[in-house]
């Protein structure tokens, strides 16, 4: 039996997995070795499935280089949950919680966050429609914050941090769904890292806490058993039955990720990935990006043409040339790839090859 075509997916989520992760996933999804059983039949009790949860959650620690004094969490109900678990959690009565706005995915953070206390915005570039990054003298920080939130890489509009905003004493809380683990993160200056699995760890499903451990001592005993950190760290993320499957497939990932030679060669890969598109997109002028030159991702590239007409065009001839997923998202327009870890060279090389055509036709 030949193995099935696949085409390139730059969709920004649910997002390309390494190939070798879905045939390991497909060769033992009857039956685990050892086990007699497909991993999504297995107890969440078993020793079967605590190995697997304690071999991610160690290949995490070894990736991420996390401190001791900080808990590793895989929870359920995405990053968008944690919008208002983080500051259910950590924003204490009386204080204020700072938030950078740096793009959708952060007003959507500010706006649960002005549900459970006081927020604020500490810097905004929702007016030039989050085209860059908020730069560090435009931050207004509130002395004695609860904490400072940012999203490290904002999926929709295509910039990226590339060095840590200073917020001096608060702690610091990202955002890093898209682009966790695709370079180094140094998890001491962070109080909180959360990310959904969904674009660089694993499949949806999944969403992975980092949390240093005396926050996880703010939760007001009030709070909700299973909206509690507390709860999920005191009970080794088997507080209840977890999204097993899910957890299984991102071990496989972080496993993956190790062999590639951990983070520092992540970042050649990528950096490599995605200065090949940006040389493509600024080689005439017919593609434009759409993020400032300095904030740009090397995850979600995205970028216009000279017409909406053009756009529906490359898109429908992309499509059919085995490109999927390369329509900007429906809030901004224009046209998005996103290249995660997982996604292969050889698909940059054939979108540019597929772009330069498709501007000799068109151009």
């Amino acid at each position: 039996m030949s193995a099935p075509h696949r085409i390139f997916n730059f969709s920004a989520g649910p997002a390309v997995l390494p190939e070798a992760v879905l045939e390991e996933a497909q060769r033992d999804l009857v039956a685990l070795p050892g086990v007699g059983m497909s991993v999504m039949e297995i107890s969440h009790r078993s020793k079967a499935f605590e190995d697997i949860l304690h071999r991610a959650v160690a290949d995490i620690r070894a990736l991420g280089n996390i401190p001791d004094n900080y808990k590793v969490l895989l929870l359920q109900g995405g990053a968008s949950t944690q919008f208002s678990l983080v500051p259910m959690n950590i924003l204490t009565p009386g204080a204020t919680a700072d938030y950078i706005d740096s793009g959708s995915w952060a007003e959507k953070a500010v706006k649960e966050a002005k549900k459970v206390g006081t927020v604020n915005v500490a810097a905004s570039t929702k007016g030039e429609n989050y085209s860059r990054l908020p730069l560090q003298s435009e931050l207004t920080l509130t002395p004695g914050a609860a904490y400072v939130h940012m999203t490290s890489n904002n999926t929709i509009e295509g910039t990226e941090y590339t060095t840590l905003p200073e917020v001096g004493d608060a702690p610091l809380i990202s955002d890093t769904s898209s682009n966790m683990f695709s370079k180094p993160i140094d998890v001491a200056k962070h109080g909180l890292i959360y990310a959904g699995a969904q674009k660089n760890l694993g499949p949806s499903g999944v969403t992975l806490v980092i949390i240093r451990e005396d926050l996880i001592a703010r939760a007001p005993a009030s709070l909700h058993t299973m909206f509690s950190y507390k709860t999920h760290a005191e009970n080794d993320s088997l507080y209840n039955t977890p999204p097993t499957f899910g957890i299984y497939v991102l071990g496989l990932t972080m496993k993956w990720l190790r062999g590639l030679g951990g983070l520092e060669a992540v970042a050649k890969l990528n950096q490599r990935k995605g200065g090949k598109l940006y040389a493509e997109i600024d080689r005439t002028g017919f593609y434009r990006g759409t993020a400032k030159k300095d904030d740009r991702s090397l995850m979600n590239i995205t970028f216009r043409l000279p017409s909406e007409e053009l756009e529906k065009k490359f898109d429908k001839e992309a499509t059919a040339a085995g490109f999927d997923g390369l329509k900007g998202h429906r809030s901004v327009g224009g046209m998005r790839a996103s290249i995660y870890n997982a996604f292969p060279e050889a698909g940059i090389d054939a979108l540019v090859a597929f772009m330069q055509e498709f501007e000799k036709k068109n151009g």
